[in-house]
């Protein structure tokens, strides 16, 4: 079957595919003018069929022949005459093509008997090499296989046209490889007697063909190299919402721990955009190089081919190269879609593209004892670049919106150390590592900084205007938020702290920071936890934790007292307690903070909807039964001073009440049904009982200002935050 190759060929020969015979008997003036070499001919005289002086000399002993008799016999000899115009027109003939009628007879030599007998001549030089021996005269195939392979390679490496390799035919490829092979063999075998002045032409002619030939694979290697097929990287690494940016945690955001994606191998992936066929190519023009002794050249060939085409992978990933003041200056919105890049990219490189070069490399140099290290300057470079870009961004400016993209850069490195140690050799490896090891220890200090920065932020809000409402405050969302998704990598932050902690410790004989109970100024719901678990050594980032919530939680103790209205107060305390064990629970902080914290919230919380719920006794004094008959008679004018002052104390209840708010639907509810209770009852046994006392009509409706379901509709507009509340709807 006919091969893709070789619909783009001449016709095949037994030899090489000859252009045209002009070019082949043209070879010498192509050697002197090719773009590679300068291989002029050091010795002339092996070429004899070529020295027209050759000619020349018999033709003028001739003549003097000829003269000679002519001198002796007077007489005109017309015999001789005819014969020195025949060597006159052969004279003529040859100065008009350049080759005799005698050497137009011979047929030219047979390439492939002159190569058999180059391979016994190369056997005969190792036989004499082996013993010892003086070497073997130089045979007569010496004389001709320079020149029929010098015109065999320009027929390839033709500067107006030369052949790609990927359109010879794997006959012809084949006999080309063969043939240098023949070459280098025989520069070898020559070289080895160096020393004998008789081979010194030889050496230098075929050194100069040798030198001609792997300039010529040397170019068709890089034009395979340069050519591959790039894989499409527009299917990126998906992240969870927990880890995509410092937005992620803002106030209003609901978090999604799902588990990120990695990247994946496929088997295209496997040899990075070569065929089977240019694989197979790669590998006989490296191996022909390296046998010839071009093995230098070859391998800087490739790894500067290779390391081209992984940079501009890298670019069409996504990733560019910036100097370490590019990344200092650089706006947090664009650093941080920098930072996606480069985690996507260095998971890409060394969970993917490094095994499938590392595979390129093993197939191209098959067998080859530096795979390791033409791997290891292929790929080590790209590597310590991404590597200065981490560093690069654990140098910039604290800010705790970076830890989550810093966390991820941390994990990266840490995670991507095992596939380095399958990938590399255990000196470049251990170089590798260190370096990495080095980035991640200061991201590492930078992120436990990250937590000190916060601790301080927390003191410094001091602002003296109270959340309308009752609300949440700002600090308690913006704290617990970034709480949460700061534990979403708990693991790792436990991994950070503990090192951090071995860190101070072996540079400070006075104890680590997180020794918490050596701390002063805890509040009393954190440090009674960890009293009431003193048996119970906390680990260093559960510590850390502890000491932000302590500190929250005394700033929100603070900002309760901001409001007039005590009862407002217990509903700041309630709305923020009830937050904070809401976020805890549905995160890991859960485990960090402990059962005795969210014990000691939840009575916390109690107390205060407790405190808030007996202030509904004041209302409930108006529908008290004392004092309202007499005699077993109603006293009309105190009760209806009683319905006026239940009346005006609930306009005033709702009309402040309902400006309130309460965000948790739950916590919501609860106070409203606690409300209902307690009210509704009470004034449903009231009216019942007294409603009669007054006339039907005007004095009714005067006094009853309510019936019972217009009480349990104000009830619930309660905490709903709505200011035109207190204007609901009226008894008509």
């Amino acid at each position: 079957m006919e091969t893709e190759r070789d619909k783009h060929h001449p016709e095949k020969s037994h030899s090489f595919t000859t252009r045209d015979a002009t070019q082949e008997n043209n070879n010498d003036d192509h050697e002197n003018n090719h773009h590679h070499h300068n291989n002029s001919d050091p010795n002339p005289s092996l070429h004899p069929e070529k020295d027209p002086n050759n000619n020349n000399d018999n033709n003028d002993d001739t003549t003097n022949e000829a003269n000679s008799e002519s001198q002796t016999e007077p007489e005109p000899n017309l015999e001789n005459t005819e014969v020195e115009k025949k060597e006159e027109g052969q004279e003529e003939e040859e100065d008009a093509t350049g080759v005799t009628p005698e050497e137009e007879s011979h047929p030219p030599p047979d390439f492939d008997q002159v190569c058999q007998e180059i391979d016994q001549f190369i056997s005969a030089l190792s036989t004499a090499k082996g013993g010892d021996a003086d070497p073997p005269e130089l045979p007569e195939a010496m004389e001709h296989f320079p020149f029929l392979v010098e015109a065999k390679i320009a027929n390839y490496d033709s500067p107006e046209s030369p052949m790609k390799w990927n359109q010879l035919s794997e006959e012809d490829s084949s006999l080309f490889l063969e043939t240098v092979d023949r070459v280098s063999k025989l520069m070898t075998s020559l070289t080895a007697f160096s020393s004998q002045s008789n081979f010194a032409p030889s050496i230098n002619h075929i050194g100069g063909i040798l030198q001609r030939a792997m300039s010529y694979l040397e170019d068709e290697f890089r034009s395979l190299l340069e050519d591959p097929r790039i894989p499409d990287f527009n299917n990126k690494i998906n992240e969870s919402k927990a880890k995509q940016s410092s937005s992620s945690w803002n106030s209003n955001q609901e978090e999604d721990n799902s588990p990120a994606e990695e990247p994946k191998s496929t088997e295209e992936d496997s040899f990075p955009g070569y065929s089977d066929e240019v694989l197979s190519d790669l590998n006989r023009l490296a191996k022909a190089m390296i046998t010839g002794g071009y093995e230098a050249e070859c391998y800087q060939v490739y790894i500067v081919t290779r390391r081209t085409v992984l940079e501009e992978t890298l670019h069409k990933m996504g990733f560019e190269k910036f100097s370490v003041d590019d990344i200092q200056k650089m706006q947090w919105e664009q650093l941080e879609k920098v930072i996606i890049s480069w985690n996507n990219t260095f998971k890409q490189c060394v969970g993917v593209l490094f095994n499938g070069e590392r595979k390129l490399t093993a197939a191209v140099f098959d067998g080859d004892s530096e795979v390791d290290g033409l791997f290891s300057s292929v790929t080590a470079g790209i590597l310590i670049q991404l590597l200065n870009f981490a560093a690069a961004v654990g140098m910039t400016k604290r800010w705790s919106n970076k830890l989550f993209k810093f966390l991820d850069i941390y994990e990266t490195l840490r995670d991507i150390a095992p596939a380095m140690d399958e990938l590399f050799a255990e000196g470049t490896v251990n170089e590798l590592k260190s370096e990495a090891s080095l980035t991640r220890t200061r991201l590492g200090e930078a992120m436990v900084g990250y937590f000190c920065e916060l601790e301080n932020s927390i003191k410094a809000d001091t602002g003296k205007t109270p959340v309308p409402g009752g609300a949440v405050h700002p600090l308690t969302r913006f704290t617990m938020n970034y709480l949460q998704c700061a534990c979403a990598y708990k693991d790792t932050l436990e991994q950070i702290f503990r090192e951090h902690q071995q860190i101070e410790r072996a540079d400070s004989a006075t104890g680590s920071d997180f020794d918490y109970n050596s701390q002063s100024g805890g509040s009393s719901s954190t440090q009674n936890q960890v009293n009431q678990t003193s048996s119970v050594k906390l680990s260093p980032f559960s510590i850390q934790i502890n000491k932000v919530m302590d500190l929250l939680d005394m700033n929100i103790e603070a900002k309760s007292k901001l409001y007039r209205d005590p009862l407002l107060s217990l509903i700041f305390m309630m709305n923020n307690w009830r937050y904070t064990k809401q976020k805890v629970k549905g995160s890991e902080m859960n485990e960090l903070m402990g059962d005795a914290w969210s014990r000691k919230r939840q009575s916390d919380i109690m107390n205060y909807f407790k405190r808030y719920r007996e202030s509904w006794g004041r209302l409930l004094n108006c529908l008290s039964h004392d004092g309202l008959t007499v005699h077993g008679k109603v006293v009309k004018p105190v009760l209806k001073e009683r319905f006026k002052s239940f009346n005006a104390m609930f306009d005033e209840i709702h009309k402040t009440q309902s400006t309130w708010v309460v965000s948790d639907d739950q916590l919501q509810s609860e106070l409203r049904v606690s409300i209902s209770s307690v009210v509704i009852q009470a004034y449903r046994a009231f009216l019942a009982r007294f409603s009669q006392s007054f006339t039907p009509g005007r004095q009714t409706e005067k006094y009853i200002k309510y019936q019972v379901e217009d009480i349990e509709t104000y009830i619930d507009e309660l905490f709903d935050g709505n200011k035109n509340a207190a204007q609901g709807k009226k008894r008509p």
